[in-house]
């Protein structure tokens, strides 16, 4: 249909890797901000809670609030980080790992998602930033309630789950931010505590860009590094010659995760406007109006990718998962780092893992939430 193609909705669907990469990168294309918001003729449309509550969050922000956001973040996941959280994150998937060996024994069926997939990511985020453990399966549930406020075009009855979940959200980092000044330790909430009382005067104001950057960190962390855990396997283990080429073949473990991002990507949709009118692709693109990059669909331009269809761990292609620019994912280093952790562990200790049912997703069109996924050995 093209490399832009219209939305019923007046926006723009961007298809081509080029042009996708070059929204992402470009800087005539902006985050839907509350400015944006407010020029809507239907600005009511942005009134839900939740929606509200998200364009407070690093991903809606532009210069130079979001330049300032980020720079106080610093380096999230640099190398030194990563190697720092390295065996902790190996020893995370050894316990989780260690229970789906207990619910596999003597041939039974596990569910990988709930025993594995979703219990890794909040481990490593919990655990970095200070998260007590018992509050885990809280911080889940909240989360896969509130991202349907993230949504394209998110139903009535969702928007007051996300609402709901919204407030839960707020009322758990406002509270994890304020223990944590009460309770100073060697830990990164504790140095963000440090650097936004040195540039903001306003305690109050200070705090609550501490709540907004904690929890949008954490839930920016959850939801996609568990879906890349379940289409790692489902994808690898799902075809007993791949998953025994793996084995046998260790080296390519970093090509064959790649491959996995480049395949079926985490998040599928992401939004952009027009700073001014444009063209893109050779269609005029008016000011303000949105343009949704579809990453699964450039992941699959065969103009980047030949044969984009097929899964080949050997294929070392491109793509734009990640996204780019200054909104270029925080956390793809850890990813990484968790899916690379698990990948060696299982295909060392389940060397006949298979997948007995095939994943099933949540309905969503943005992020793909993977719900089960049945695996045997």
């Amino acid at each position: 249909m093209g490399d832009v193609v219209p939305a019923p909705w007046g926006g723009f669907f961007v298809t081509g890797f080029d042009s996708a990469n070059q929204v992402l990168k470009g800087r005539g294309w902006l985050a839907p901000d509350f400015a944006w918001q407010e020029r809507q003729e239907d600005a009511g449309r942005w009134d839900a809670v939740a929606t509200q509550e998200m364009t407070k969050t690093l991903a809606r922000l532009n210069a130079p609030e979001h330049t300032c956001q980020r720079r106080s973040l610093g380096n999230l996941f640099d190398r030194t980080t990563i190697e720092r959280l390295t065996p902790q994150v190996e020893e995370h998937a050894g316990k989780l790992l260690d229970g789906l060996a207990a619910a596999l024994e003597g041939g039974g069926e596990a569910d990988f998602v709930s025993l594995v997939s979703d219990r890794l990511p909040i481990s490593t985020i919990g655990g970095w930033l200070g998260i007590p453990a018992e509050d885990y399966d809280h911080i889940l549930e909240i989360t896969h309630n509130q991202v349907h406020a993230q949504e394209l075009l998110p139903t009535r009855s969702e928007l007051a789950v996300s609402a709901d979940a919204t407030a839960h959200l707020r009322k758990y980092f406002t509270q994890l931010v304020q223990a944590r000044r009460e309770r100073p330790a060697h830990d990164v909430l504790t140095g963000w505590i440090h650097t936004w009382d040195a540039m903001e005067p306003d305690r109050e104001a200070a705090d609550e860009i501490l709540y907004r950057l904690t929890m949008f960190v954490t839930i920016a962390s959850l939801e996609t590094t568990a879906t890349l855990l379940s289409s790692l396997v489902s994808l690898l283990a799902g075809d007993p010659e791949r998953w025994a080429e793996l084995r046998a073949h260790p080296e390519r473990i970093d090509d064959a995760l790649e491959e996995v991002l480049r395949y079926d990507p985490p998040i599928h949709i992401n939004t952009r406007v027009a700073a001014a009118e444009t063209e893109l692709a050779g269609v005029t693109i008016p000011k303000d109006s949105m343009v949704h990059v579809m990453y699964g669909a450039a992941n699959h331009d065969p103009r980047r990718n030949e044969d984009p269809d097929t899964f080949d761990i050997g294929r070392r292609g491109n793509h734009l998962t990640f996204g780019g620019g200054v909104h270029y994912c925080l956390g793809a280093a850890l990813a990484r780092l968790e899916a690379r952790s698990l990948l060696v562990q299982l295909l060392d200790r389940f060397p006949d893992l298979r997948v007995t049912t095939p994943a099933t997703y949540a309905s969503r069109m943005v992020f793909r939430r993977v719900t089960s996924l049945g695996v045997t050995i």
